[in-house]
């Protein structure tokens, strides 16, 4: 029986190639997806689901307190000067509030606003933001009644022509609770 004999060497063919650059190309793509996620992990997750639950329970009685007190607030942010004016009604006028844009994948563009209350003006409060916010955002408005302090909090799309309603929405997540 007469035997093959290969004209060219291994290396000289073309398919033992494609067949080696599919490897390289596989190992290289999961090095990389491996660099990616180790440079930036996931900083939703939370590892500690009582402590969270237990913070959710604190947040539902704020928000229920600021229900109670029939609180609400229209926010209005001037892109221009970088004011952020707040009018407030209710039974609760704190001397300062804080108010949170919190985005809900970014942390880096999350703002902490204090707000003070205007002397002139009733419900009145001011602030200042440094930079343009734009985009959905959780809105929540922290304030201070006798030694308890309420919670105002919803998702809302933040743009330069709109003004934020907080207290228009109802409740989640306290259904059970009334």
């Amino acid at each position: 029986m007469p035997t093959a004999v290969a004209t060219n060497p291994w290396y000289k063919h073309l398919w033992p190639w494609i067949i080696i650059g599919i490897l390289a190309c596989s190992v290289a793509l999961t090095l990389s997806m491996v660099t990616i996620a180790v440079n930036n992990p996931d900083n939703l997750v939370n590892d500690n689901y009582y402590e969270a639950g237990k913070g959710i329970n604190r947040s539902l009685d704020r928000e229920l307190l600021a229900q109670t007190l029939k609180m609400r607030a229209s926010v209005h942010l001037d892109d221009l000067t970088g004011e952020v004016e707040l009018r407030l009604s209710g039974d609760s006028q704190p001397k300062s509030l804080e108010l949170n844009l919190i985005s809900p994948t970014q942390p880096e563009k999350d703002r902490k606003i204090v707000l003070t209350r205007s002397e002139t003006e009733h419900g009145r409060y001011i602030g200042q933001v440094n930079d343009k916010v734009e985009g959905r955002r959780f809105v929540e408005l922290l304030g201070v009644e006798g030694d308890k302090t309420w919670r105002m909090f919803e998702e809302e799309q933040v743009s330069h022509d709109k003004d934020l309603l907080l207290g228009d929405e109802p409740l989640q997540g306290a259904e059970d609770l009334n």
